[in-house]
């Protein structure tokens, strides 16, 4: 998959009553810049009253997504893949960036771990940040629930 994460901007109405211009990331999977700039523009028609504009859009290297329908914020893992180099025999670190969804870190870490179960690889997480992703949106044939 090729994730673009994608900034919009627009006005947005605030708990108190007052408009603010805000900047929201969104993540996308798409083929192409173009493409992910027409797919967040189609997800996010329905959503926003009024005008908005794309700011930004950038790759996203994920190499992972493990989504989980109870959480509502995205956290970003960054993981070593541990692997033995065979004529050496010394331990090599390959990283990888993963995603998580969930409601704290705590379940986010149970979430990826929960993911990683059928991996043969050894791994070990060497950091979790919460993002500022409000929504993913992945590539899909049929209606998202």
């Amino acid at each position: 998959m090729n994730w673009f994460e994608c900034k919009i901007s627009y006005e947005k109405m605030m708990d108190t009553g007052v408009t603010k211009k805000v900047s929201e990331p969104y993540l996308v999977d798409a083929l192409s810049f173009t493409e992910a700039e027409a797919r967040i523009i189609e997800e996010m028609k329905p959503t926003i009253s009024g005008d908005f504009m794309v700011t930004d859009i950038k790759r996203a290297r994920i190499a992972e997504l493990f989504f989980n329908k109870n959480g509502d914020r995205y956290y970003k893992f960054k993981v070593f893949f541990i692997s033995l180099d065979e004529t050496s025999g010394a331990e090599r670190k390959t990283a990888a960036q993963m995603l998580a969804q969930a409601s704290d870190i705590k379940e986010a870490i149970t979430v990826l771990e929960t993911g990683m179960k059928g991996t043969l690889a050894d791994y070990t997480i060497a950091s979790v940040t919460e993002t500022l992703i409000m929504d993913v949106f992945p590539f899909s044939t049929k209606p998202t629930e």
